[in-house]
C-alpha cells in the first residue's frame, strides 16, 4: 500500500465519525497542554527567582569576607586580590549603622558604601529607577522599607528626592561610635524592593575624609568561568571566606528540577487519562471496521499494510492532540498570566511571566504525544492485523 493511500484512509476517521475523532484529540490535547501547563509554570517561577538575584556579570563574582580580625579586608589586601591572575575587577562594600534625614524627619538605617559596580556584579536590580550613575555622584539607592518611613506607600514616588545621612563610625575597640554627619544631600536615584529593612547606599568617595573601618566585603569578578575556581582557591590560601552566587544558583536549579519533576507528574495523569481514551476509540474503531478489514485482506492487503493503517491513524491522532495541547497550554498560561496580574496590578504588585516554556520542551511534548498515539494504537494494529478474512467478513 503506497503512503499516500495509507495516510488518506487514516483520516478518513475525521470525516466518518468526526465528532469522536475531534473529542479523543481534544482529550489528548488537554493532557499535553497540562504538562505543558504545569511545567512551564515551573520554569517561568525559575526565572523569576534568577533574575530577581543575577546578572550575566555577577554568575562570574566571589563575594570575599574576612574570617576573624587577624585576616583583614584592608586596602593592602584588597590590592594583592587585584594583582591576581584571573581577576578583573574588584567591587569593596562597607556596612555601616547610621541614621537617614529627610526633612525633619530621621531614623535609624544601615549604610552602604559602594562603587557604583557593586550593582552589577552583586546582580541587585532596582525595582524602581534607576543605579549610581558614578563612583562619585550625588546620588542614592534606598530601599522600599526607607520610601514608606518617610511617608512614601508608593516607592517610586521618592525617585528624585534628597535625602542626607550620618555614620555611625566604630572607635578602636568597637565599645564607642563616632558620628559623622555627611552634610551632601543625594538624590534618590532608584529604589530596591524591600518592605523589612531600611538601608541606603550611597557612593563610598562620599566618605573619602573619614578614616573608615576595613571593607565588610569584596566583589570579585573573575576574567571567565575557568578562572572562577582558580581565584577562588587563591583567595581561600590568604585566609579569606569565598562564596560564589553561582553556588547558589546551581543549587536552586536543583531545586527547581524537582519542582518541575513534581508539576509535570500531576501533568502527566491528565496525559495517561487522555491515552486510556484514545486507546478506546481506538479499538471501538477496529471493532466497527472489522468486516472493513476482512474486505481490505480479500482483496491482497497485507497483514502489515492493515496493521500500519491503525498505526498511522493513532499516530496522526497523536500528533494533532500534541500541536493542539501545546496551543491550549500556551493560550492557559497566557490567560493565568493576564488574571494574575491584572490581580497584583489592583493590589499594587508588579508585573510578572510566570510562565516561561523552552521551544525545546514545546516540541519535546509534541513528540511524546506522537510516541503516546503509538503505543496506544499497537494493540488495535496488531488485532487487526491477525484477524482472520473470512471471520471478519461475517462480523456483524
Amino acid at each position: 500500500m503506497k503512503y499516500y493511500d495509507l495516510i488518506t484512509l487514516s483520516t478518513r476517521g475525521f470525516k466518518t465519525n468526526t465528532s469522536r475523532t475531534i473529542l479523543t484529540i481534544l482529550g489528548l490535547g488537554v493532557g499535553v497542554g497540562a504538562v505543558l501547563f504545569l511545567v512551564s509554570l515551573g520554569y517561568g517561577l525559575q526565572n523569576i527567582i534568577l533574575n530577581k538575584i543575577t546578572t550575566a556579570d555577577s554568575l562570574l563574582t566571589l563575594e570575599v569576607s574576612a574570617t576573624s580580625d587577624l585576616v583583614k579586608l584592608d586596602k593592602s589586601n584588597t590590592e594583592i586580590i587585584k594583582e591576581m591572575p584571573g581577576v578583573l575587577e574588584v567591587s569593596p562594600i562597607v556596612n555601616l549603622a547610621g541614621q537617614l534625614i529627610y526633612g525633619e524627619e530621621t531614623t535609624d538605617s544601615t549604610v552602604y558604601l559602594i562603587n557604583k559596580s557593586y550593582f552589577r556584579l552583586s546582580g541587585l536590580n532596582m525595582s524602581y529607577g534607576q543605579e549610581l550613575s558614578g563612583d562619585e555622584s550625588n546620588e542614592a539607592v534606598i530601599s522600599s522599607a526607607s520610601a514608606k518611613i518617610f511617608g512614601y506607600n508608593n516607592a517610586s514616588e521618592a525617585i528624585g528626592k534628597t535625602i542626607k545621612t550620618n555614620l555611625f563610625i566604630p572607635e578602636d575597640g568597637k565599645e564607642n561610635v563616632s558620628i559623622f554627619n555627611l552634610d551632601t544631600e543625594y538624590k534618590i536615584s532608584g529604589i530596591i524592593n524591600d518592605d523589612n529593612s531600611s538601608f541606603i547606599y550611597i557612593p563610598l568617595a562620599a566618605a573619602k575624609d573619614i578614616v573608615l573601618p576595613d571593607y565588610s566585603n569584596l566583589k570579585v569578578r573573575v576574567r571567565d568561568e575557568n578562572s572562577l575556581n582558580l581565584v577562588r582557591d587563591t583567595i581561600l590560601k590568604q585566609g579569606f571566606l569565598v562564596s560564589s552566587l553561582s553556588d547558589t544558583i546551581e543549587q536552586t536549579k536543583k531545586i527547581f528540577s524537582v519542582i518541575q519533576l513534581v508539576l509535570g507528574a500531576f501533568g502527566l495523569i491528565a496525559l495517561i487519562v487522555s491515552a486510556i481514551g484514545m486507546f478506546n476509540t481506538m479499538t471501538i474503531a477496529l471493532l466497527e471496521r472489522t468486516k472493513e478489514i476482512g474486505i481490505m485482506r480479500a482483496i491482497g492487503t497485507s497483514n502489515g499494510d492493515v496493521a500500519r493503517l491503525f498505526l498511522m491513524e493513532s499516530v496522526v491522532m497523536g500528533f494533532l492532540g500534541g500541536v493542539g495541547g501545546v496551543l491550549i497550554g500556551f493560550m492557559g498560561g497566557k490567560i493565568f498570566n493576564f488574571v494574575v496580574n491584572l490581580l497584583a496590578k489592583n493590589f499594587g504588585g508588579q508585573k510578572l511571566d510566570l510562565f516561561y516554556c523552552p521551544t525545546w520542551f514545546s516540541l519535546s511534548v509534541i513528540g511524546f504525544s506522537i510516541l503516546t498515539g503509538f503505543l496506544t494504537g499497537i494493540y488495535p494494529a496488531r488485532r487487526a492485523a491477525k484477524l482472520n478474512p473470512l471471520d471478519a467478513l461475517r462480523y456483524k
